[in-house]
């Protein structure tokens, strides 16, 4: 079992408990795409002005295929817009993900490198912790970065 059980609680309610924090990790899990194709997308457009597949594709790692397939998720989302042989851009809600993101991410690094991580190395986790960490934690990491101000 993730974490100590709850002593007061019974053996249902454990179960209930520890299906819930796994099934809120698949969710993250499911997430987690989807945020990291606004965010790069959403870098791609500020730095290039446009976002196309072929450098998002390549930006990931991942084939063209791939991306072409993540991105009718995304529009059924309703997240990113575009018309064939065009960029791909970012819908209110997608930029607002993003947004959410790039806070999330930049929090993450901060703490890390706030510990004692490389600035490299926090950059790198960042990019698996930002996507699982509940907005509780966030906060807990905010106050005990504005504590050491």
């Amino acid at each position: 079992m993730q974490g100590r059980p709850d002593s007061t609680a019974s053996p249902r309610e454990q179960e209930a408990a520890e299906a819930e924090r796994f099934g809120q990790a698949r969710r993250a899990r499911s997430a987690a795409l989807a945020e990291d194709y606004v965010e790069l997308i959403a870098d791609l457009l500020e730095v290039d002005g446009e976002a196309r597949p072929v450098d998002i594709a390549r930006r990931l790692g991942v084939s063209h295929a791939t991306v072409i397939k993540s991105l009718g998720r995304l529009r059924r989302e309703n997240l990113v817009s575009g018309k064939p042989y065009r960029g791909i851009f970012l819908t209110a809600s997608g930029e607002e993900l993003a947004k959410r993101v790039r806070a999330r991410h930049r929090l993450v690094v901060e703490l890390l490198v706030a510990v004692g991580v490389p600035r490299d190395d926090a950059e790198t986790d960042a990019e698996g912790i930002e996507h699982h960490v509940s907005d509780n934690t966030l906060a807990a990491f905010a106050r005990f970065l504005a504590a050491r101000d």
